[in-house]
């Protein structure tokens, strides 16, 4: 099995969770009086979709359990391991249902943040590229997502998980959130965007004069980071077609100030400082107060700001990768992130698939001896196993949040239950 693993591109090391794909949880008698609420065929309504060597892409495939899911992952070793909604038939009999009879029911509300589309305001990498200075670009984003999800829509199961190349990903898995339109998530995506415009649109981020909770919330996050990250680590103002790029995003009228002081300083932290300084006096001039005191402010935004890709989000029939998914390019596993640890999390330390394989090879032949011994099965050999590699923090971080989503349905079940029979 484990050779089978290491030769497997993509092979996905999650047991199959309760609610994430679907399989019913805990067996208590009381639970499963409870049973009624809970789609049956939950699991076998889910989508899977296998992408395979020479990008052959297979969507629409379903199984009866998690044992079957295994085998055929085994059997077509895919690159890539996508999930889908869950749908009013099983997506794998998709073509005998009737025209318009196969709807996409339910799925997580999902998001996807990719570093490619921040190439126009970070100036270390490029494209796929990555590396720790431009990376906190992906800590803000999560701090500033993660805060409003849970703060102004009241969202309580959310799961970030590091894509295993060049961005991240969010699972919201409220129960009421599954059953969004898709009109209401693109309500949602749109409360969360704030960068308008295509490459060709140089200013992308334009505030009024009432600004919104959120925006001076999400300015908060950022400024803990900006220094650091933007003056120091990325110089956004270090030389003239830098500082070129802020002028730009800046009323003409004051370019010319700007630009002898820039030239006076000697370095980033030094440009800022005068920047605000003269967006300071620009807010005082009423001539000026419809670029208002949000100058500065709209910098930090375009250059720090989330930037999710709407389609994903507002979709509910779009694929997201796997998580615990293997990345075909980096041979990285798709690890869930601690919220509680967001700012220690590097994307450069996370396990590969290889160095996995190599945890396992090393475990004492004594201990593989004994287990054979004692008639255990391959799946709670396995299981045991990945607690002894360096993929076992990652595992606690989703095995708690199961838990804990775990106990929330529960809490709904025995709700229903108490209105039924106050009832």
């Amino acid at each position: 099995m484990r050779q089978a693993l290491c030769r497997a591109p993509s092979f996905a090391l999650w047991s199959a969770p309760h609610h994430f794909l679907g399989v019913n949880g805990p067996k208590e008698d009381i639970i499963a009086s409870l049973r009624t609420h809970v789609i049956k065929n939950y699991f076998q309504h889910r989508e899977f979709s296998f992408t395979l060597k020479d990008d052959i892409y297979i969507r629409y495939q379903s199984f009866n359990n998690q044992s079957d899911l295994e085998k055929e992952m085994q059997k077509m070793n895919p690159y890539k391991i996508d999930i889908g909604a869950v749908y009013s038939h099983r997506p794998n009999q998709h073509n005998t249902v009737k025209l318009g009879a196969f709807q996409a029911q339910e799925k997580e509300l999902v998001f996807d943040i990719d570093m490619t589309d921040y190439d126009d305001v970070r100036r270390c990498c490029s494209s796929a590229d990555i590396c720790p200075k431009c990376w906190t670009l992906m800590t803000m984003a999560i701090r500033i997502i993660d805060r409003a999800l849970k703060e102004d829509f009241g969202f309580k199961h959310r799961l970030w998980v590091y894509s295993g190349r060049r961005g991240v990903h969010c699972w919201v898995c409220d129960e009421s959130v599954r059953k969004l339109s898709s009109a209401v998530r693109s309500g949602i995506v749109e409360y969360l965007s704030l960068i308008k415009g295509g490459q060709d649109v140089k200013k992308k981020v334009h505030l009024s004069e009432k600004i919104h909770p959120f925006i001076r919330k999400s300015i908060n996050i950022i400024k803990k980071y900006f220094e650091e990250y933007a003056l120091v680590n990325q110089d956004i103002l270090k030389n003239k077609e830098s500082w070129d790029k802020i002028l730009a995003l800046v009323p003409e009228t004051i370019h010319d100030e700007l630009q002898q002081g820039f030239q006076k300083s000697q370095n980033s932290l030094q440009r800022w400082e005068h920047l605000k300084k003269v967006a300071s006096r620009c807010q005082n001039n009423i001539k000026n107060d419809k670029y208002g005191p949000w100058l500065e402010w709209e910098i930090m935004l375009q250059y720090c700001f989330p930037r999710l890709d709407i389609n994903v989000s507002k979709g509910i029939n779009h694929l997201l990768k796997s998580p615990f998914s293997v990345h075909p390019k980096t041979g990285r596993i798709s690890v869930p992130i601690d919220l509680q640890k967001v700012d220690q999390f590097d994307p450069f330390t996370v396990p590969t698939i290889s160095f996995i394989c190599r945890e396992l090879d090393a475990i004492s032949t004594n201990e593989e001896e004994k287990e054979e011994n004692e008639a255990e099965s391959d799946v709670k050999h396995r299981t045991r196993d990945y607690k002894k590699t360096s993929l076992a923090p990652y595992v606690k971080v989703f095995e708690h949040f199961l838990e804990n989503l775990d106990k929330s349905r529960k809490g709904e079940l025995l709700k229903k239950s108490d209105l039924q029979k106050d009832f």
